[in-house]
């Protein structure tokens, strides 16, 4: 078994405890449509890094990180509740910004090709 499969373990389980809760369990209206993209825990298992993708403008992301951080000690403890550790990893929440790269990335690539032919054929006219 390598060294790296417990973190990952224990990320995947972080990642869907996380998930279930936000959906059910957080009240704060901050959070709102919130989805946890993936969860990065540390070889020694003392810190869990969750990234997160939201909906919304740039205001409604930072209105998320600032509920996701107000959260953190609720989550924490329902967390504990759940997962069977010694110790829990300390939370920390990233947005991830994979998403929108790549949507950057293939509207780039679609310029290179000259567009996609809906964007070629002028008010859906031959």
């Amino acid at each position: 078994m390598s060294q790296g499969s417990r973190p990952d373990r224990v990320g995947d389980q972080i990642r869907a405890d996380l998930g279930d809760l936000l959906a059910r369990e957080v009240q704060d209206p901050g959070v709102g449509f919130t989805t946890i993209t993936r969860v990065r825990v540390s070889p020694d298992l003392s810190v869990a890094r969750v990234y997160y993708t939201s909906l919304g403008s740039e205001a409604a992301r930072r209105e998320t990180a600032k509920a996701l951080r107000r959260a953190t000690p609720f989550l924490r403890r329902r967390l504990g509740r759940r997962l069977r550790l010694r110790r829990l990893p300390e939370l920390t929440f990233s947005y991830d910004e994979a998403l929108e790269q790549q949507e950057r990335v293939e509207r780039l690539l679609l310029d290179l090709r000259g567009g996609s032919d809906e964007e070629r054929e002028p008010d859906g006219h031959d």
